[in-house]
């Protein structure tokens, strides 16, 4: 049972009566005459070979109040693309698979690239950004909900508690993130959020003082949750980051975009699970190491785009502040464990925090080296200007694709 406490400046909407979930989707389904709602899925191939997200598939099939679900594939062959035609051929709801991979949007991509308006790196921010170019192309929506396709604990309460703030038509929220305690099998997990985000935020505070933003960035729960929800409007000027960086870089382009009154979180989900990266201490290149540069790297930027000076001197004194707080939380989060019957391992906790007080650096260096990159995908408001029939382009590149090999 979640209390009412409202901490920082965003808006937090709880779970204090664990209403049924039939009340709720009673709700959404009147809400959807006037916001019809829609579903994005980024998914890779391999998703569809484990049991998360056929659990998905099994609970979206009584979502009846979504007009639309938008499914992004990644990493699939032509084989591949037919079995995932098949495997989703069980939503009721009118539903697209984007084969990311296949010769047609390929070749939209490289329009896109001869104009340098197409994503530069592969990976989920890509996927995400191809499958909202689709959801405006369909105008099937007026309210959007996104969420990851590895939750192993997902039930559709977690859809519904999602999509609610942003499809109430008397709710004036342009924007909401979903967020729950990362527990599951007697473990406290979330690493990255409990032991990077939220020590570097408050290692900023103490080395450039109580910045807006960092003060709206430390208002969210967990800001790396991959689950989010919009209004449609929101699509067209949103600029987000190809890499790790991306569910930061959204709440960046919200605090730029949106008051703080249109904008908050919502507790989704009693128990959340999903597959876990690995350390990667040895290789900056994956798993929670690279995350930890691309999340330092997304922050560092934002600060700059405020007036915020960095140079080397600046991130030592960074590294320094954030290694003294994030141990401090070590022993807090230790503390909460025990309290609860749970465990928590100090030493790989301990681990962690030194690497990722190590790839602080590395991302400090990484900044100063690169002032120039520019690592966000051009918004569709600027794609759509260069490009007028883009969208129909996408359209009809993803419509062919589904008539060509459904049922094959």
């Amino acid at each position: 049972m979640a209390d009412f406490y409202q901490n920082g400046i965003v808006t937090t909407l709880h779970n204090l009566s664990n209403r049924p979930l039939e009340d709720m989707e009673n709700e959404l389904r009147a809400f959807s005459r006037q916001r019809p709602m829609s579903l994005i899925l980024p998914s890779l191939f391999s998703e569809l070979e484990g049991p998360a997200l056929s659990n998905i598939v099994k609970h979206l099939q009584g979502a009846d109040y979504l007009s639309e679900i938008v499914i992004g594939l990644d990493r699939a062959d032509l084989d591949q693309y037919k079995y995932a035609l098949d495997f989703f051929s069980e939503l009721p709801q009118h539903h697209r698979i984007l084969w990311n991979d296949g010769p047609r949007l390929q070749a939209l991509d490289a329009e896109l690239k001869a104009l340098n308006l197409a994503p530069k790196e592969l990976g989920k921010g890509r996927n995400v950004w191809y499958c909202m170019g689709y959801t405006l192309a369909s105008g099937r929506s007026e309210s959007v909900a996104l969420h990851d396709c590895d939750i192993v604990t997902y039930n559709r309460e977690l859809l519904a508690r999602l999509i609610y703030p942003v499809a109430n038509p008397r709710f004036n929220y342009e924007f909401c993130k979903g967020f729950y305690a990362r527990v599951a099998d007697g473990k406290i997990n979330g690493r990255v959020c409990r032991l990077l985000v939220t020590p570097l935020l408050r290692a900023l505070k103490k080395v450039f003082g109580e910045l807006d933003y960092l003060q709206y960035m430390d208002s969210f729960r967990y800001s790396l949750a991959g689950e989010f929800s919009f209004r449609k409007d929101v699509l067209n000027d949103i600029r987000i980051p190809s890499d790790w960086g991306l569910e930061i870089g959204v709440l960046s382009e919200m605090h730029r975009n949106y008051a703080n009154n249109r904008l908050c979180q919502v507790d989704i989900a009693h128990t959340y699970d999903h597959k876990h990266q690995e350390l990667s201490s040895d290789n900056d290149d994956g798993g929670l190491s690279k995350m930890s540069i691309d999340i330092s790297k997304a922050l560092f930027r934002k600060l700059a785009t405020q007036g915020i000076t960095f140079n080397t001197e600046t991130f030592r004194s960074l590294k320094a502040t954030y290694f003294r707080i994030a141990l401090d939380f070590i022993e807090t989060y230790h503390n909460d464990a025990v309290m609860n019957g749970l465990s928590l391992d100090i030493h790989q906790e301990e681990k962690a925090v030194e690497m990722f007080a190590m790839n602080i650096m590395k991302a400090g260096q990484a900044f100063l080296e690169r002032p120039m990159e520019t690592p966000f995908i051009p918004s569709w408001n600027r794609v759509i200007s260069a490009m007028p029939d883009v969208l129909d382009k996408l359209q009809t590149a993803v419509e062919e694709d589904y008539l060509e090999y459904r049922g094959v």
